[in-house]
């Protein structure tokens, strides 16, 4: 993968406002070839899509979860995870680049040297101004449809957690506040309402009540 893309301009000027461009032209080889490493960009049947940058509230609910869901997996030997822009590849040419995912213990034989290959157990994606009706249409569409048993889509603008289940014919289950279990990582939960609070509360001490009280 290339280092970056362009910066994204109309008329010369380069944009500001948050935006989720689609480029046509692409295959999965020259994704896998061009894309930048370092930025969110995904392909979709022949589009590339590319995404604005992330706010620092964005980067830091990611990191929040991603330091509990690492800490946890790692503590009871469950599986692995990973942050965009690693990708995930659900088929071919319908390559994904999630905030979060979990692997399982037994999915690892699949994660090659450029991308995990099939459905993770567990897909995290924050929503941003840009992202919100592709992250919570599109894309949770085609997690459905390749068997992603347990989707979130974190809405901070609206401070929703949505659940979308396999089992459950991916019906969001919107979550405000309260705990929340997950289904496909074993005695993983969060208490909801740590997201929307600022500063984010101490990640380690979360962790440590979800090793606790399970």
């Amino acid at each position: 993968m290339s280092q970056s893309l362009k910066p994204l301009t109309i008329g010369g000027e380069e944009i500001q406002e948050p935006y989720l461009v689609r480029i046509g032209g692409w295959n999965e080889e020259r994704y896998l070839r061009e894309a930048p490493e370092t930025e969110i960009a995904e392909l979709e049947d022949g589009e590339i899509i590319v995404h604005s940058p992330t706010t620092i509230g964005h980067q830091q609910i990611t990191g929040f979860l991603t330091f509990l869901l690492t800490g946890y997996g790692e503590r009871r030997g469950l599986g692995r995870t990973l942050n965009g822009p690693a990708v995930v590849r659900l088929r071919p040419n319908l390559l994904y680049e999630p905030d979060i995912f979990f692997l399982r213990s037994e999915q690892l034989s699949r994660l090659q040297e450029q991308y995990f290959s099939g459905a993770p157990a567990l897909i995290i994606e924050i929503t941003s101004k840009g992202s919100r009706s592709y992250d919570l249409k599109i894309k949770a569409a085609n997690y459905q449809e390749h068997q992603v048993e347990e989707y979130w889509a974190v809405d901070v603008e609206n401070e929703l957690l949505l659940q979308h289940l396999l089992s459950s014919n991916y019906q969001p289950a919107p979550h405000s506040t309260g705990r929340l279990a997950s289904h496909a990582v074993p005695g993983f939960w969060v208490e909801v309402s740590w997201l929307w609070q600022r500063p984010l509360p101490p990640a380690p001490s979360c962790l440590d009540q979800i090793l606790t009280q399970l």
